[in-house]
Protein backbone atom coordinates (compact mmCIF):
# COMPACT_ATOMS: atom_id res chain seq x y z
CA UNK A 1 0.00 0.00 0.00
CA UNK A 2 2.83 2.38 0.92
CA UNK A 3 4.32 1.88 -2.64
CA UNK A 4 0.85 2.67 -3.82
CA UNK A 5 0.73 6.10 -2.42
CA UNK A 6 3.77 6.99 -3.47
CA UNK A 7 3.36 6.48 -6.77
CA UNK A 8 0.17 8.69 -6.39
CA UNK A 9 2.14 11.14 -5.12
CA UNK A 10 4.22 10.95 -7.93
CA UNK A 11 1.28 12.09 -10.60
CA UNK A 12 0.33 14.48 -8.32
CA UNK A 13 3.34 16.31 -8.49
CA UNK A 14 3.73 15.55 -12.00
CA UNK A 15 1.26 16.99 -13.74
CA UNK A 16 -0.28 20.16 -13.39
CA UNK A 17 -4.20 20.39 -12.26
CA UNK A 18 -5.37 21.95 -15.39
CA UNK A 19 -9.28 21.31 -16.58
CA UNK A 20 -8.89 22.28 -20.07
CA UNK A 21 -9.91 19.53 -22.21
CA UNK A 22 -9.39 21.35 -25.58
CA UNK A 23 -6.12 19.21 -27.10
CA UNK A 24 -5.71 22.30 -28.87
CA UNK A 25 -3.92 24.41 -26.25
CA UNK A 26 -1.51 27.88 -27.10
CA UNK A 27 1.83 26.81 -26.04
CA UNK A 28 3.41 29.57 -28.06
CA UNK A 29 4.76 31.51 -24.62
CA UNK A 30 6.34 28.78 -23.18
CA UNK A 31 10.09 28.13 -23.20
CA UNK A 32 12.05 25.18 -23.50
CA UNK A 33 15.57 24.75 -23.71
CA UNK A 34 17.65 21.53 -25.49
CA UNK A 35 20.05 20.87 -28.33
CA UNK A 36 20.35 18.46 -30.36
CA UNK A 37 23.57 16.40 -31.21
CA UNK A 38 24.81 14.16 -34.13
CA UNK A 39 26.83 11.58 -32.99
CA UNK A 40 26.44 9.52 -35.57
CA UNK A 41 27.50 12.39 -37.95
CA UNK A 42 30.32 13.68 -35.67
CA UNK A 43 31.49 9.43 -35.16
CA UNK A 44 31.66 8.07 -38.92
CA UNK A 45 33.29 11.43 -40.20
CA UNK A 46 36.04 11.04 -37.81
CA UNK A 47 39.10 9.25 -37.74
CA UNK A 48 41.53 7.44 -35.13
CA UNK A 49 43.00 10.84 -34.43
CA UNK A 50 39.60 12.30 -33.08
CA UNK A 51 38.66 9.82 -30.77
CA UNK A 52 39.75 11.84 -27.90
CA UNK A 53 37.62 15.04 -28.80
CA UNK A 54 34.70 12.50 -29.40
CA UNK A 55 35.03 10.94 -25.81
CA UNK A 56 34.87 14.54 -24.30
CA UNK A 57 31.71 15.50 -26.32
CA UNK A 58 29.90 12.52 -25.83
CA UNK A 59 31.89 10.50 -22.72
CA UNK A 60 28.27 8.88 -21.84
CA UNK A 61 28.72 6.81 -25.10
CA UNK A 62 32.20 5.67 -24.36
CA UNK A 63 31.79 3.36 -21.33
CA UNK A 64 35.19 1.41 -20.44
CA UNK A 65 33.83 -1.77 -22.55
CA UNK A 66 34.16 0.69 -25.95
CA UNK A 67 38.13 0.61 -26.54
CA UNK A 68 39.81 2.57 -28.88
CA UNK A 69 40.07 -0.80 -31.16
CA UNK A 70 36.32 -1.47 -31.40
CA UNK A 71 35.75 2.13 -32.10
CA UNK A 72 37.99 2.12 -35.02
CA UNK A 73 36.79 -1.36 -36.09
CA UNK A 74 33.11 0.43 -36.05
CA UNK A 75 34.32 3.55 -38.23
CA UNK A 76 36.45 0.53 -40.93
CA UNK A 77 32.91 -1.24 -41.08
CA UNK A 78 31.28 -0.97 -44.59
CA UNK A 79 28.24 -2.22 -43.72
CA UNK A 80 27.92 0.53 -41.01
CA UNK A 81 29.39 3.20 -42.99
CA UNK A 82 26.84 2.66 -45.83
CA UNK A 83 24.07 2.63 -42.96
CA UNK A 84 25.48 6.06 -42.31
CA UNK A 85 25.54 7.39 -45.48
CA UNK A 86 21.62 5.88 -46.35
CA UNK A 87 21.02 7.77 -43.00
CA UNK A 88 22.36 10.96 -44.45
CA UNK A 89 20.60 10.97 -47.43
CA UNK A 90 17.70 11.41 -44.94
CA UNK A 91 18.66 13.43 -42.18
CA UNK A 92 21.73 15.03 -42.79
CA UNK A 93 19.28 18.40 -41.61
CA UNK A 94 17.10 17.44 -39.08
CA UNK A 95 15.73 21.26 -38.66
CA UNK A 96 12.58 19.97 -39.12
CA UNK A 97 12.46 17.29 -36.32
CA UNK A 98 14.08 20.67 -34.37
CA UNK A 99 10.80 22.23 -34.52
CA UNK A 100 8.67 18.84 -33.91
CA UNK A 101 10.67 17.88 -30.57
CA UNK A 102 10.01 21.70 -29.46
CA UNK A 103 6.33 21.77 -30.54
CA UNK A 104 6.46 18.23 -28.15
CA UNK A 105 8.44 19.40 -25.24
CA UNK A 106 6.43 22.80 -25.08
CA UNK A 107 3.68 20.63 -24.56
CA UNK A 108 4.20 17.98 -21.88
CA UNK A 109 5.78 21.38 -19.95
CA UNK A 110 1.97 22.98 -20.49
CA UNK A 111 1.03 19.53 -18.69
CA UNK A 112 4.07 19.65 -16.52
CA UNK A 113 5.53 22.49 -15.41
CA UNK A 114 8.50 20.49 -13.70
CA UNK A 115 9.38 18.98 -17.40
CA UNK A 116 12.82 19.81 -18.43
CA UNK A 117 13.62 18.79 -21.96
CA UNK A 118 16.61 16.52 -22.84
CA UNK A 119 19.30 16.91 -24.23
CA UNK A 120 18.51 15.79 -27.47
CA UNK A 121 21.33 13.14 -29.52
CA UNK A 122 21.07 11.44 -32.40
CA UNK A 123 22.53 8.00 -33.72
CA UNK A 124 22.37 5.07 -36.00
CA UNK A 125 22.02 1.46 -33.39
CA UNK A 126 22.54 -1.09 -36.39
CA UNK A 127 18.55 -1.19 -36.74
CA UNK A 128 17.63 -1.69 -32.95
CA UNK A 129 13.92 -1.36 -33.56
CA UNK A 130 13.08 -2.45 -30.40
CA UNK A 131 15.16 0.30 -28.62
CA UNK A 132 14.63 3.21 -31.35
CA UNK A 133 14.29 5.31 -29.11
CA UNK A 134 15.83 6.04 -25.46
CA UNK A 135 14.63 8.94 -22.89
CA UNK A 136 17.11 8.60 -19.55
CA UNK A 137 16.07 12.28 -17.94
CA UNK A 138 18.55 14.63 -19.23
CA UNK A 139 18.97 12.79 -21.97
CA UNK A 140 17.06 11.69 -25.52
CA UNK A 141 18.93 8.91 -27.57
CA UNK A 142 17.29 8.91 -31.17
CA UNK A 143 18.14 5.87 -33.80
CA UNK A 144 17.86 7.62 -36.82
CA UNK A 145 18.47 4.42 -38.95
CA UNK A 146 15.70 2.56 -38.14
CA UNK A 147 13.39 5.62 -39.19
CA UNK A 148 14.24 5.72 -43.12
CA UNK A 149 11.31 4.43 -44.70
CA UNK A 150 9.16 1.40 -44.66
CA UNK A 151 10.28 0.30 -47.78
CA UNK A 152 13.63 0.37 -47.59
CA UNK A 153 15.86 -2.07 -48.84
CA UNK A 154 17.33 -2.62 -45.67
CA UNK A 155 13.82 -3.15 -44.01
CA UNK A 156 13.22 -5.73 -46.62
CA UNK A 157 13.32 -8.71 -44.29
CA UNK A 158 11.25 -7.24 -41.49
CA UNK A 159 7.55 -7.88 -40.50
CA UNK A 160 4.89 -5.77 -41.90
CA UNK A 161 3.69 -4.35 -38.86
CA UNK A 162 7.18 -3.19 -37.22
CA UNK A 163 8.25 -1.61 -41.31
CA UNK A 164 4.93 0.01 -40.78
CA UNK A 165 6.71 2.18 -37.99
CA UNK A 166 9.75 2.89 -39.77
CA UNK A 167 8.84 6.32 -41.12
CA UNK A 168 10.34 9.63 -40.41
CA UNK A 169 6.68 10.44 -39.09
CA UNK A 170 7.00 8.32 -36.27
CA UNK A 171 10.42 9.67 -34.34
CA UNK A 172 7.95 12.62 -32.75
CA UNK A 173 5.48 9.71 -31.80
CA UNK A 174 8.02 7.51 -30.28
CA UNK A 175 10.02 10.06 -28.68
CA UNK A 176 6.64 11.81 -26.79
CA UNK A 177 5.89 7.37 -25.46
CA UNK A 178 9.04 7.24 -24.13
CA UNK A 179 8.97 9.99 -22.30
CA UNK A 180 5.50 8.57 -21.05
CA UNK A 181 6.48 5.81 -19.90
CA UNK A 182 8.80 7.31 -17.84
CA UNK A 183 6.29 9.88 -16.36
CA UNK A 184 3.53 6.94 -15.88
CA UNK A 185 4.82 4.87 -12.83
CA UNK A 186 2.67 1.44 -13.11
CA UNK A 187 -0.02 0.83 -10.49
CA UNK A 188 -0.24 -2.15 -8.87
CA UNK A 189 -2.91 -3.73 -11.27
CA UNK A 190 -3.82 -7.68 -12.39
CA UNK A 191 -6.91 -7.61 -14.34
CA UNK A 192 -7.14 -7.40 -18.50
CA UNK A 193 -9.12 -4.24 -17.78
CA UNK A 194 -6.62 -2.82 -15.72
CA UNK A 195 -3.71 -3.15 -18.14
CA UNK A 196 -6.40 -2.00 -20.41
CA UNK A 197 -7.03 1.31 -18.74
CA UNK A 198 -3.28 1.54 -17.70
CA UNK A 199 -2.45 1.63 -21.73
CA UNK A 200 -5.37 3.84 -22.61
CA UNK A 201 -4.07 6.70 -20.01
CA UNK A 202 -0.74 6.42 -21.88
CA UNK A 203 -2.61 7.08 -25.22
CA UNK A 204 -4.75 9.84 -23.80
CA UNK A 205 -1.38 11.39 -22.58
CA UNK A 206 -0.41 11.23 -26.60
CA UNK A 207 -3.41 12.91 -27.48
CA UNK A 208 -2.30 15.72 -25.12
CA UNK A 209 1.08 15.84 -26.01
CA UNK A 210 0.45 15.73 -29.79
CA UNK A 211 -2.53 16.74 -30.58
CA UNK A 212 -1.96 17.14 -34.54
CA UNK A 213 -1.19 13.76 -35.23
CA UNK A 214 -3.25 11.34 -36.36
CA UNK A 215 -4.89 8.37 -34.52
CA UNK A 216 -3.83 5.80 -36.90
CA UNK A 217 0.35 7.30 -36.08
CA UNK A 218 -0.08 7.08 -32.83
CA UNK A 219 -1.61 3.68 -32.23
CA UNK A 220 0.70 2.87 -35.29
CA UNK A 221 -1.18 0.79 -37.42
CA UNK A 222 -1.41 0.80 -41.28
CA UNK A 223 -4.69 2.47 -43.03
CA UNK A 224 -6.26 -0.83 -43.39
CA UNK A 225 -5.95 -2.08 -39.89
CA UNK A 226 -7.12 1.36 -39.01
CA UNK A 227 -9.95 0.91 -41.25
CA UNK A 228 -10.59 -2.46 -39.88
CA UNK A 229 -10.48 -1.81 -36.14
CA UNK A 230 -12.92 1.53 -36.74
CA UNK A 231 -15.26 -0.79 -38.46
CA UNK A 232 -15.42 -3.68 -36.06
CA UNK A 233 -15.63 -1.71 -32.82
CA UNK A 234 -18.84 -3.11 -31.80
CA UNK A 235 -17.58 -6.85 -32.17
CA UNK A 236 -14.61 -6.54 -30.54
CA UNK A 237 -16.10 -5.38 -27.49
CA UNK A 238 -18.88 -7.84 -27.64
CA UNK A 239 -16.17 -10.25 -27.96
CA UNK A 240 -14.43 -8.98 -25.07
CA UNK A 241 -17.98 -9.32 -22.81
CA UNK A 242 -19.09 -12.83 -23.96
CA UNK A 243 -15.39 -14.07 -23.20
CA UNK A 244 -15.55 -12.17 -20.02
CA UNK A 245 -12.23 -11.36 -20.85
CA UNK A 246 -12.58 -7.71 -18.89
CA UNK A 247 -11.38 -9.13 -15.47
CA UNK A 248 -9.91 -12.01 -16.34
CA UNK A 249 -5.93 -12.08 -14.98
CA UNK A 250 -4.83 -14.59 -17.36
CA UNK A 251 -1.55 -13.28 -18.30
CA UNK A 252 -1.63 -14.39 -21.92
CA UNK A 253 -4.13 -12.40 -22.61
CA UNK A 254 -0.87 -9.90 -22.50
CA UNK A 255 0.31 -11.09 -25.77
CA UNK A 256 -2.89 -11.63 -27.45
CA UNK A 257 -4.38 -7.99 -27.22
CA UNK A 258 -1.43 -5.27 -25.50
CA UNK A 259 1.52 -6.34 -26.73
CA UNK A 260 3.28 -5.42 -30.34
CA UNK A 261 2.34 -8.09 -33.25
CA UNK A 262 1.17 -8.01 -36.38
CA UNK A 263 -2.79 -9.18 -35.32
CA UNK A 264 -4.17 -9.69 -32.56
CA UNK A 265 -5.56 -13.17 -31.44
CA UNK A 266 -8.92 -13.80 -31.34
CA UNK A 267 -8.51 -17.32 -32.52
CA UNK A 268 -11.42 -16.40 -35.34
CA UNK A 269 -11.07 -17.11 -39.12
CA UNK A 270 -10.38 -13.05 -39.28
CA UNK A 271 -7.51 -12.64 -37.28
CA UNK A 272 -4.75 -11.81 -39.56
CA UNK A 273 -7.10 -8.67 -40.94
CA UNK A 274 -7.28 -7.40 -37.49
CA UNK A 275 -4.25 -5.07 -35.65
CA UNK A 276 -2.39 -5.84 -32.85
CA UNK A 277 -2.92 -4.15 -29.71
CA UNK A 278 -6.77 -4.08 -30.00
CA UNK A 279 -6.80 -4.02 -25.93
CA UNK A 280 -4.48 -0.86 -26.11
CA UNK A 281 -7.08 0.94 -28.31
CA UNK A 282 -10.35 -0.27 -26.92
CA UNK A 283 -8.62 1.25 -23.37
CA UNK A 284 -7.61 4.21 -25.04
CA UNK A 285 -11.23 4.42 -26.72
CA UNK A 286 -12.43 4.37 -22.83
CA UNK A 287 -10.30 7.03 -21.27
CA UNK A 288 -11.22 9.16 -24.01
CA UNK A 289 -15.08 8.52 -23.27
CA UNK A 290 -14.22 9.04 -19.55
CA UNK A 291 -12.80 12.21 -20.04
CA UNK A 292 -15.64 13.29 -22.55
CA UNK A 293 -18.30 12.39 -20.13
CA UNK A 294 -16.39 13.72 -16.94
CA UNK A 295 -15.21 17.01 -15.59
CA UNK A 296 -12.30 16.08 -14.05
CA UNK A 297 -8.58 17.36 -14.40
CA UNK A 298 -5.63 15.73 -16.09
CA UNK A 299 -4.44 15.00 -12.94
CA UNK A 300 -7.93 13.05 -11.53
CA UNK A 301 -7.93 10.90 -14.66
CA UNK A 302 -4.30 9.63 -13.93
CA UNK A 303 -4.77 8.27 -10.34
CA UNK A 304 -8.26 7.12 -10.62
CA UNK A 305 -8.57 3.10 -10.45
CA UNK A 306 -9.68 1.62 -13.51
CA UNK A 307 -12.79 -0.23 -12.53
CA UNK A 308 -14.26 3.64 -11.68
CA UNK A 309 -13.14 4.83 -14.74
CA UNK A 310 -14.42 2.28 -16.55
CA UNK A 311 -17.98 2.63 -14.80
CA UNK A 312 -17.94 6.46 -14.85
CA UNK A 313 -16.78 6.69 -19.10
CA UNK A 314 -20.26 5.29 -20.04
CA UNK A 315 -17.93 3.50 -22.68
CA UNK A 316 -20.38 2.34 -25.98
CA UNK A 317 -18.56 1.15 -29.01
CA UNK A 318 -19.59 3.26 -32.38
CA UNK A 319 -21.92 1.90 -34.63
Amino acid sequence: MRFYFMNLMVFCMFFSCSDKKNNQIDVSTINVDFSVKRYEADFYNSTENDLPILKKKYPYLFPKAFTDSLAIAKLNNKDEQELFSETQKLYKDVSKLKIELLDLFKHIKYYNTNFKAPKVVTMISNIDYVNRVIYADSLLFISLDVYLGKTHKFYSDYPKYIKENNTKENIIVDVANSIIKKQLVSLPKRSFMDKMIYEGKKMYLLDLYLPIISDKLKIGYSKEKMDWVLANETDIWKYFIEKKLLFSTDTKLNKRFLENAPFSKFYLQNDTQSPGRIGVWLGWQIVRSYMQNNDVSLQELLIIDSEELFKKSKYKPKK
